[in-house]
């Protein structure tokens, strides 16, 4: 499985296995333009063959939408049609927080944001893992 944490300005992505039913930041694409970012997935879904893709959706704590909500939502049916993968949604609040404060109490805070995006889509893809068990 390959799992997203969509932004504007970069991509998370973390791969897991659904027989470990653990997750693993991978990369961040950092492409200012849609077909080089859909390049770059392109290129690792050839490369690890997922069944599955998971797209974190972001909302406000309450639940409520907002304008990356729509945004995210338009990105997993982007992947849907592209590349004729199933997707799921996964809430993804707070793993981006989640993801720096991680970074930053293990003295890797250094790496930027490129590892915080990583492993925000890690924490996604190990949310849905864990509800599903």
């Amino acid at each position: 499985m390959l799992a997203f944490d969509f932004g504007t300005r970069r991509i998370g992505v973390a791969v897991g296995s659904t027989l470990l039913r653990q997750a693993r930041a991978l990369a961040t694409i950092d492409e200012e333009r849609a077909d080089a970012r859909f390049a770059r997935i392109g290129d690792l879904i050839a490369e690890w063959q997922p069944g599955l893709l998971v797209v974190g959706i972001p909302v406000h704590a309450d639940g409520a939408e907002h304008d990356m909500t729509a945004r995210a939502q338009r990105f997993a049916r982007q992947l849907e049609g592209r590349f004729r993968l199933p997707v799921e949604r996964a809430d993804e609040r707070y793993t981006t927080q989640e993801a720096a404060a991680q970074l930053a109490s293990s003295r890797a805070g250094r790496r930027g944001r490129d590892a915080r995006d990583a492993l925000a889509a890690e924490l996604i893809l190990q949310g849905w893992f864990d509800e599903r068990r």
